[in-house]
């Protein structure tokens, strides 16, 4: 009979995170969180729409620099450290992961 090789997780259920960076991470989806209160309020005080596009655009910006951060930090610990232990698999994880948030 053929042994069945046991796969590895392509993902975790849990992420600890350092002091710092779980700070940050707040920090950053505090503010855009701030962000999108304005823009609603923008909408129910009737401001004009140029206006509201402006601050939409701000808040993109600040999602992507938060994507930025959150898959570099996922880069350094969870995908080193897949490698570290032979899961190649998390390349491919990585890839795909990439193309979503670049649509």
């Amino acid at each position: 009979m053929s042994e069945k090789k046991e796969e590895m997780p392509l993902c975790h259920d849990l992420k600890h995170r350092n002091e710092a960076e779980f700070k940050d991470l707040i920090h950053r989806l505090n503010r855009i969180e701030g962000q999108v209160r304005g823009v609603r309020r923008m909408v129910e005080e009737e401001h004009y729409c140029v206006e509201i596009l402006t601050q939409v655009s701000a808040i993109q910006s600040a999602l992507n620099s938060f994507n930025k951060v959150l898959l570099g930090n996922h880069i350094r610990s969870c995908v080193v450290e897949d490698i570290r232990q032979g899961n190649d698999e998390v390349i491919e994880e990585l890839l795909k992961t990439i193309q979503k948030i670049m649509k």
